[in-house]
């Protein structure tokens, strides 16, 4: 592992450096990656350098590469972004942009490294995510996390030439200690119907530009 800042079975994440850009770049300009974020115009290397480095020097979000302990190759980015500090919230996202990787679990052991660092070193009291509705299999691992569904945004993505609904989820921090505790289940049933058409990537907004 190479500079390590939490890592998990299969999964580590570490702080993005400025040659990811590189491997970033590409992702955000394959349709199959970006179908489930908003990423709308074409990405030139400059703009994920530029991505790259904002989030690098932020005093409030954490953005961290997926790095694969087995052959240490990145794989995606995560992020957290925090709020007014008085509500101690903070939006996540992640993406997943090697597509020979998607359907290991590997975004959801992410998931839950991120979520670990939010609650237990940012002292956050509450997670938050959307999710387009047809991204199915990203849903499942939000709940395997933890995440349950707060809402549903009516015909709010427009995509593929249609507006899909968007789930509104979150996980609140004494969620998050009870399933820590053993006080939960690990998977909590399905609180909502979601279309059966499944996405392979597993991502939500993480990266608003």
């Amino acid at each position: 592992m190479k500079n390590p800042f939490r890592a998990g079975s299969r999964v580590y994440l570490r702080p993005l450096e400025p040659e990811d850009a590189a491997t970033l770049q590409p992702w955000a300009n394959d349709p199959e990656v970006t179908r489930h974020v908003l990423i709308s115009r074409p990405m030139t290397l400059a703009d994920e350098s530029a991505f790259v480095e904002r989030m690098r020097t932020s005093e409030r979000d954490v953005a961290l590469a997926i790095v694969l302990r087995r052959g240490d190759r990145l794989i995606g980015a995560t992020s957290l972004h925090p709020g007014p500090g008085y509500n101690r919230s903070a939006m996540f996202g992640i993406l997943i942009g090697e597509k020979r990787e998607w359907g290991r679990g590997y975004g959801t052991e992410a998931t839950g490294l991120i979520v670990d660092h939010g609650f237990e070193t940012m002292n956050l009291h509450r997670i938050w995510l959307h999710v387009v509705s047809y991204n199915a299999r990203a849903i499942r691992a939000y709940e395997k996390v933890g995440f349950r569904q707060e809402g549903v945004l009516r015909q709010e993505t427009y995509r593929e030439g249609r507006y899909w609904d968007t789930i509104a989820m979150a996980i609140l921090r004494e969620e998050w200690e009870a399933r820590r505790e053993g006080g939960e289940p690990r998977v909590p049933a399905s609180r909502h119907r979601v279309p059966a058409r499944e996405a392979a990537g597993r991502t939500s907004r993480a990266r608003n530009r």
